[in-house]
């Protein structure tokens, strides 16, 4: 088909539908026109979906909104669109911004939440520069009070599981062969090695499995089917510590204790805050 067929009958197309459809009418005379039309419409890709879930518009209201998007580009009047650029952040805020900010501190609960009265407060004054404190004090401040929020959260929510893994290793360290060391890690000797114990700074060469208590694995490099090599003082405190007591060659099972983990944190979508993680490890080299 020829290339002045394929932009009459594309052109002829825009036409019809600028005919009945609500917006400018689309002008086709050129290919750059087409070019022009074509752009705007892939750029409208998943934004009816955007404006819908994130911005709360009313599918009810889809011809104001095209209204105030042509108004929108049509504005030269800086005290109107100062206004209009407020209400968009003012929309983010009563949307996302805020309700994101509360699940973050309270998580799903119900009964907590921030005021919303008091963060609307502080947002204009801060862009008014007649903020109470100054930005540095806010941050710290919130830097503070927000991890102690988030902290007491996870404790409650996690309150079960946690006391679960203190049982499991309170019951562990009893048994045959499991040794504790002074930082609450656990270990028990599968295979004793005679070669070079690392220090925290070697790079060390390893086999290893991850397993929860209830026996589900999150990591393998047996699985990956080849070892792994890291600074002994690059992982977690438990994995370092045991390391710089194992000699090469060695196997030993490792009960590590949140604390010297990831405590009260997730760590991808298998490990839980306050989870002991149970490690089989082999240290095959010191890597030179």
């Amino acid at each position: 088909m020829k290339k002045s067929t394929i932009f009459m009958m594309f052109a002829a197309a825009a036409s019809l539908a600028s005919c009945t459809a609500q917006g400018p009418k689309a002008n086709i005379k050129s290919d750059v026109d087409s070019l022009s039309y074509m752009i705007g419409m892939t750029n409208t890709q998943g934004l009816k979906d955007y404006v819908i879930s994130r911005m709360g518009v009313d599918t009810a209201y889809m011809a104001d909104f095209i209204r105030g998007i042509e108004q929108g580009t049509k504005e030269t009047d800086a005290k109107q669109k100062a206004y209009m650029a407020g209400m968009q952040i003012g929309q983010q805020i009563s949307g996302d911004m805020f309700d994101a900010i509360n699940r973050q501190l309270f998580g799903n609960d119900s009964v907590n939440s921030l005021s919303k009265e008091n963060f609307l407060a502080g947002f204009i004054a801060a862009v008014q520069e007649k903020g109470m404190v100054d930005m540095n004090t806010a941050n710290d401040f919130v830097r503070t009070k927000a991890d102690a929020i988030k902290a007491k959260t996870t404790e409650e929510k996690y309150a079960e599981y946690k006391a679960e893994n203190e049982k499991f290793l309170a019951e562990n360290k009893t048994k045959e062969g499991v040794k504790t060391t002074p930082s609450g890690l656990q270990y028990k000797i599968i295979k004793a090695g005679n070669g070079a114990i690392p220090t925290d700074s070697s790079t060390v060469k390893v086999n290893y499995k991850g397993t929860l208590i209830d026996g589900t694995q999150f990591d393998s490099s047996y699985d990956r089917k080849e070892p792994t090599t890291f600074r002994a003082d690059q992982v977690i405190k438990g994995w370092t510590e045991a390391l710089t007591m194992m000699p090469v060659g060695s196997k030993w099972e490792l009960y590590i204790p949140q604390e010297l983990a990831y405590g009260a944190r997730e760590a991808g979508p298998k490990i839980k805050p306050f989870s002991t993680l149970i490690f089989e490890v082999e240290l095959i080299s010191i890597e030179k």
